[in-house]
């Protein structure tokens, strides 16, 4: 699988050739991040900090907001670490600072370490020193440690030459059950292709950001279809995983949808298909996951209008239920109010608001049979969501604090504020 880069200098995103030459300067990395985070996982790695020579800390705990991402430069303890884990990297990644007594107080399926080598021999400091250990030789003593490593062959790193194939078979045979990663020189999607093969991901930087490998090439180069036609069952899901429909895609279709970041697929029939360009039901793309046989793609979209399906529902199979179905009922209630509606009421009257909140907490509190807690904490989520609803926050922003919060290490004591007691 891809695995798009984002390397840090002085806060702006760079690819650096060898490590060194600075070849672009693609400046501020949130627009890179909201179009790689399309492919799924991102590495995030600062430069400065690796080099000791600054570090883009506040940016990159900005970025671990937004979306799932790989942590790595200038991780030298277990307690940096565990505070990237913290802040919601979904792993860290960690060069020579690795030893196993360090490695020993981090959860090894979130830790990768990098192993940035130059004919074989690892380097460090920003790949500014030699040193005389074998990556092989590391990977053997780390072994068992950690979720996976990271291989940067450092003299092929940004030089859009191609990659070491037989060097890469060689880590990944290693590296035994970790997740191997591969990074340097990777130009072409059948060199991915082939990383995927061997069952490892590679990590693409320059490629990308030149223009040499589309990213939309990156996501399907692993991809295979048993059709004539060479199409890809596609599932359409929305931010909360509800499937919406099946459809089909095509590289032409795919390379459209990322480039436009909307729902794009190909009609069997009717041949390239935006998604609402007639009915005004459009899709945002949020997200493009390959599923694990390599033969189907799941897209997943902010659905406008009056959903997926051409019969008026929001998905295929009829209309959804549930907090997403509330959710979306309050946020139209917001923009088109309607005469009378309690919802229209609250949304205007934030003391109200407030007031039944904390009247329905406290109901929910004392509640203790099984209907009285049902109940209630309906109440709590319709009031809660309202809250949300108000101050322009959407159901997909609290699942994603929900999710950045799940993959905490280190937890605070849980204790009442006093004016609650305990």
């Amino acid at each position: 699988m891809i695995i798009p880069s984002i390397d840090l200098v002085r806060g702006r995103a760079v690819q650096l050739i060898g490590g060194e030459a600075e070849a672009i300067d693609a400046g501020d990395p949130i627009p890179i991040l909201d179009r790689f985070s399309i492919a799924g996982e991102i590495a995030v790695i600062d430069i400065d900090a690796a080099r000791g020579e600054g570090s883009n800390d506040a940016i990159i705990r900005d970025l671990c907001r937004r979306t799932p991402m790989r942590v790595g430069g200038g991780i030298r303890d277990a307690e940096t670490a565990l505070a990237w884990l913290d802040a919601g990297a979904s792993k860290v990644i960690i060069g020579t600072a690795a030893t196993p007594e360090m490695l020993s107080q981090l959860p090894a399926e979130r830790v990768i370490v990098a192993l940035d080598s130059r004919d074989g021999r690892v380097v460090t400091h920003g790949w500014r020193t030699d040193t005389a250990d074998s990556v092989l030789d590391r990977i053997a003593e780390l072994k068992g440690l950690v979720g996976g490593f990271l291989v940067t062959f450092v003299e092929l790193e940004g030089r859009m030459g191609g990659t070491d194939l037989d060097r890469a078979r060689d880590v990944i045979a290693a590296a035994g059950e970790a997740r191997v990663t591969i990074a340097g020189g990777i130009t072409t999607a059948e060199e991915i292709a082939m990383i995927d093969r061997l069952g490892a991901d590679g990590q693409v930087g320059m490629a990308l950001y030149s223009g040499e490998l589309s990213l939309a090439e990156a996501i399907a180069a692993p991809l295979i279809s048993e059709r004539p036609d060479g199409l890809w069952p596609t599932i359409v899901a929305d931010e909360s995983g509800a499937a919406l429909g099946l459809t089909w895609s095509s590289a032409e279709s795919l390379e459209q949808a990322v480039e436009r970041q909307q729902g794009i697929y190909q009609s069997r029939k009717r041949g390239l298909w935006e998604k609402g360009a007639t009915s005004g039901a459009t899709q945002d793309l949020l997200g493009i996951a390959v599923d694990c046989d390599r033969d189907a793609l799941r897209f997943t979209v902010r659905q406008h209008g009056d959903g997926f399906c051409h019969l008026g529902t929001r998905s295929c199979w009829g209309d959804d239920s549930g907090i997403g179905r509330l959710s979306r009922r309050l946020t139209r209630l917001a923009g088109e109010p309607e005469p009378g509606s309690n919802t229209v009421r609250l949304l205007a009257d934030a003391d109200l608001l407030g007031a039944k909140l904390r009247e329905e907490a406290d109901e929910l509190a004392v509640a203790s049979s099984h209907g009285d807690v049902v109940h209630e904490t309906a109440d709590v989520i319709y009031f809660a969501l309202v809250k949300a609803v108000a101050t322009g926050v959407a159901l997909e922003d609290i699942e994603r604090e929900l999710d950045r919060r799940a993959l905490k290490v280190e937890r605070r004591p849980m204790e009442s504020k006093r004016r609650y007691g305990a």
